[in-house]
């Protein structure tokens, strides 16, 4: 699904935390999406390059870079929450909703540690 929509998976999950988050500093972004700095870094440039992202200026620290997810990126993730909605459903189907829930709980906290 995302070679066809034409982002990687770590560009889907920093999309995913934009849309979910609103705009973001990159230390918070790479928190979420569980990246690392430089390799986000580079990522962002691509993000930006394609549409998808737009950086602007922190409103209380002109030290950080404010991402904000574009119009673009949020019809990407619009057009393909359907099929993302199916392959959900096929997993919980095959590992079953307690093994689901369990595993999102571990990359919760697995989030929440770092």
């Amino acid at each position: 699904m995302l070679n066809q929509a034409g982002v990687t998976e770590q560009q889907w999950r920093v999309l995913r935390v934009l849309d979910e988050s609103g705009p973001s500093d990159v230390t918070e972004i790479g928190r979420q999406a569980c990246l690392l700095m430089p390799s986000l870094t580079r990522m962002l440039q691509v993000m930006e390059r394609k549409g998808l992202t737009i950086r602007g200026n922190h409103p209380d620290d002109r030290r950080k870079t404010l991402i904000e997810i574009t119009a673009a990126g949020h019809r990407l993730i619009a057009d393909n929450l359907e099929e993302t909605n199916r392959i959900f459903v096929e997993l919980e189907a095959k590992f079953g909703t307690e093994r689901i829930e369990t595993l999102l709980d571990l990359l919760n906290e697995l989030t929440a540690t770092r």
